[in-house]
């Protein structure tokens, strides 16, 4: 056993995350401040992440005959190359709007396939590293908490003191290093050494739609997860115009997202530390209802220290919620279809996303930020509301033997 493999892997990730969280501040800041409309920062934010949809359902099968390691890698290096043009166009002969938003489609649709990847190769290195999944699984969400925790204090400032192109070179930079060490400190095992011939593309898409439609736990949290995305969209177009009305500054904005990160990092960590004690059914549902709670008290404008207690409590709570989904999702998809089966379900997770910011961007425009984050709060508590009564979450509690996911299974 070796946890070389392992590490390496969650410090490219951590890496990418950071870089990508800078991003996620400079992008949306800079259209604001730039043409002054929740609704073009809200198309900014639409072209960044539905590009991360398509690519994620059709690219799965790519990640599953290309390789794990190999698509990581070469995704990373194409990411850093769109990402890298939006600084160099914008100081060399400046940019326009919509050379603007084809990069940052282009660099979104380069890097999802990438994070695909990354998930598909971390059971192997779980396993060789000899981890607990509950504890692997935590850490990992601890690592996606805390890249948001460096990351937006990092990119508020950034932008703040150096502007959102100082900030973009730092999200290509981060690209490249991630790829460099995926390329050093992770070896080709598993699936990889050991690939099955592929059927026709559209073939081995279908076989992960049908396991997953074929699934009624899985189903049921790709749909609940969808919902609930459509609701969160237009984060990260209200908070830009939340702390520019209410707080005034990108700084506060970086702040926010860094409690949020930090309050999630430790969530995550303390399910890693005791989540195979907990009962996973009652722990996603009681999580997930905690997260109205955010929306509620943000709608009231409150002084910046109560907002950030709210963006922390419901950090915590929403800490252990992509942990628990990993590990079951480990546990019930076999080896081979791990590509197209996370793709498919990250694709179907994230749908609902691009028309939930470019219908956030307009209702803020047309209602104000308030009234909207009250609506979203009320959503939110019916839909997760709904959690406590699903009966295929009582599947959630039943751990799967690790032998038996690994057979694989036909639709």
């Amino acid at each position: 056993m070796t946890r070389r493999p392992l590490y390496s892997l969650y410090v490219a990730d951590s890496i990418s995350l950071v870089g990508n969280a800078v991003a996620q501040i400079a992008v949306p800041w800079f259209v604001l401040v730039t043409t002054d409309s929740a609704a073009l920062t809200g198309l900014a934010v639409f072209f960044n992440f539905l590009p991360q949809v398509l690519a994620a359902f059709f690219g799965g099968v790519i990640v599953d005959r290309l390789g794990f390691r190999t698509t990581s890698v070469v995704a990373d290096l194409a990411s850093a190359g769109a990402v890298a043009a939006i600084p160099l166009i914008h100081t060399t002969v400046g940019i326009e709007l919509w050379q603007l938003m084809t990069l940052v489609f282009l660099g979104a649709l380069l890097d999802a396939p990438g994070a695909t990847a990354r998930v598909a190769l971390f059971p192997d290195l779980v396993e060789l590293a000899g981890m607990g999944m509950e504890r692997a699984s935590g850490i990992r969400g601890g690592i996606q908490q805390g890249a948001l925790l460096v990351g937006g204090p990092l990119g508020g400032v950034l932008v703040a003191d150096l502007g959102p192109t100082t900030a973009l070179w730092l999200n290509a930079a981060s690209f490249l290093v991630s790829a460099a060490i995926v390329t050093v400190a992770i070896p080709r095992i598993g699936h990889e050494l050991d690939a099955e011939p592929p059927g026709t593309f559209l073939a081995d898409l279908a076989q992960g739609m049908r396991f997953i439609w074929g699934n009624r736990l899985v189903r049921a949290l790709v749909l609940t997860v969808l919902l609930t995305n459509f609701l969160d969209a237009p984060f990260d177009v209200v908070m830009p115009v939340l702390a520019r009305e209410a707080y005034g500054s990108a700084a506060d904005l970086g702040l926010m997202y860094g409690v949020s990160g930090g309050a999630g990092l430790a969530g995550a960590l303390a399910y890693g530390a005791v989540g195979y004690r907990l009962p996973r059914r009652m722990t996603f549902v009681g999580c997930f209802a905690v997260v109205p709670l955010v929306y509620l008290v943000l709608a009231t404008f409150p002084p910046l220290p109560a907002a950030l207690v709210a963006i922390a409590v419901v950090g915590f709570a929403a800490g252990p919620l992509n942990p628990l989904l990993l590990t079951v999702a480990i546990e019930v998809v076999p080896t081979r279809l791990r590509g197209r089966v996370f793709g498919a379900m990250r694709a179907g997770a994230w749908a609902s996303i691009p028309l939930g910011i470019l219908l956030g961007g307009v209702v803020v425009e047309a209602i104000g930020v308030a009234p909207t984050l009250l609506a979203i709060g009320l959503c939110y508590v019916v839909v997760t509301g709904y959690g406590f009564f699903n009966p295929a979450f009582r599947e959630l509690d039943r751990r799967e033997d690790a032998a038996e996911v690994q057979e694989p299974t036909t639709g």
